[in-house]
């Protein structure tokens, strides 16, 4: 049973090229033909949960799915009954995912109970194969997380797909019981939760890193605008007798991207623009507007937005025209643990790279986990910046980094003598 340090950079490249090869064999697994969708509780999650319990059989880990549908699997400690470690990500993916984005932080779980060599901790360790992260099927993310923290209510599952079907219903189809879902829920023997994910931005390869512990994942808002003017011919209307919502709606969009660019660390985006009547020949009277603001810091997000807004209607009122807006979403920023971050940057520092701290711009589980128990994550150099996409990669040595910081942590975190007072 070998340590941590006495791990041949040979044997790290070994398990590393391993951990990608799983994450591409998880990828065949799909809803369609010729790219990668895997939807909550489609019958390509059961194929995954079947591919990662064949992996974790020889270690005699006891393997088994709750009322939500999300993988379970501990590995247990020194002695029966101790407190576990969570480590975990979600399977589902997005239309025409990459390989690695969720999947990834599944197969690293699995990959370092395979390095411990039998080795028992004094806490167990729980990988967890969330059932949905994502929101494709039924318009709400974190579907299995959120069981583990109680908050997979019933009237999320009322919520129905394209197809009618209910979340309910989806669970009852895949040989659950929705009965079974209190049973999922986090009790007080969970010690932490930990997630590695790939970045999915360029931030880390700009910094030429492999490695980040992130310190919180962003609050978000989002608000739908509505420019109101007149619809007009556009041929016999003189540019001066125009109300335009068109116009007035893109002079905002570049007053958007000027101010993401003058505050540190914000990002704002107008994706999606709905312009009426929408012809050739016609100027557009009613405009509406998406718009998706994200800061680390709560209130430095929620003054974006109200300056956002009120630009908006100075433009609107210059322009002879009216809006009108509404908060779709107002998620606040979730830190996380301090004790696990410095736990993670000592684990990087050991492997051998740089610490460096970063905000998560996305939503993950561990922002769900967070409300409950401790919860960290580490990133992954994302080559290109690419992500929710079939070009979505990660470098092996980037990998290989992942898998000894990991196990510098369980080795730390197995000393530390905050967590022996809990044992």
């Amino acid at each position: 049973m070998a340590t941590t340090a006495q791990m041949t950079e040979a044997a790290v490249r070994r398990r590393a090229e391993e951990a990608l090869a799983r994450c591409r064999k998880l990828a065949s697994f799909s809803e369609d033909q010729g790219s990668t969708r895997r939807t909550f509780l489609s019958p390509p999650i059961r194929d995954c949960h079947l591919e990662i319990t064949r992996w974790l059989e020889p270690l005699g880990v006891a393997v088994r799915v709750d009322g939500a549908g999300n993988l379970r699997a501990i590995y247990p400690g020194t002695r029966p009954g101790a407190l576990h470690l969570l480590i975990g990500s979600h399977l589902d993916t997005v239309p025409n995912a990459g390989a690695y984005d969720g999947a990834l932080g599944v197969v690293l779980a699995v990959t370092l109970l395979e390095a411990l060599d039998g080795r028992r901790l004094p806490f167990g360790i729980e990988i967890v194969g969330f059932s949905e992260e994502e929101g494709v099927r039924f318009g709400v993310p974190f579907i299995g997380s959120r069981a583990l923290v109680g908050r997979l209510d019933e009237e999320l599952l009322r919520l129905e797909d394209g197809r009618g079907i209910s979340v309910r219903e989806a669970i009852e189809d895949f040989g659950l019981n929705p009965a079974e879902i209190p049973r999922a829920a986090l009790s007080g023997d969970a010690l932490g939760y930990i997630e590695f994910h790939i970045e999915q931005g360029p931030v880390l390869e700009e910094l030429g890193r492999p490695l980040a512990v992130v310190e919180s994942i962003a609050g978000q808002s989002r608000i739908e605008l509505t420019f109101l003017g007149h619809s007009n011919h556009a041929g016999t209307t003189p540019m001066n007798l125009r109300y335009d919502a068109l116009a007035g709606a893109a002079e905002w969009i570049a007053a958007v991207e000027n101010k993401a660019r003058s505050v540190t660390d914000l990002v704002a985006t107008v994706g999606k623009i709905d312009a009426k009547p929408g012809a050739t020949n016609v100027i557009a009277g009613e405009v509406r507007l998406t718009l998706d603001v994200r800061h680390g810091g709560d209130e430095i997000r929620t003054q974006a937005v109200k300056n956002l807004v009120s630009q908006a209607q100075a433009i609107a009122a210059r322009r002879g025209l009216t809006t009108r807006w509404k908060a779709l979403l107002d998620q606040r920023a979730v830190p996380m643990d301090p004790f696990l971050i410095a736990a993670i940057e000592r684990a990087i520092t050991k492997s051998g790279a740089s610490v460096h701290r970063m905000v998560s711009g996305a939503g993950h589980d561990a922002m769900i986990l967070a409300e409950k128990i401790p919860a960290s994550m580490f990133f992954l150099r994302t080559p290109g910046g690419v992500s929710h996409d079939p070009a979505e990669s990660v470098a092996v040595d980037d990998v290989g980094k992942a898998i000894k910081c990991g196990l510098h942590l369980l080795d730390e975190l197995a000393s530390s003598p905050s967590i022996r007072e809990r044992m």
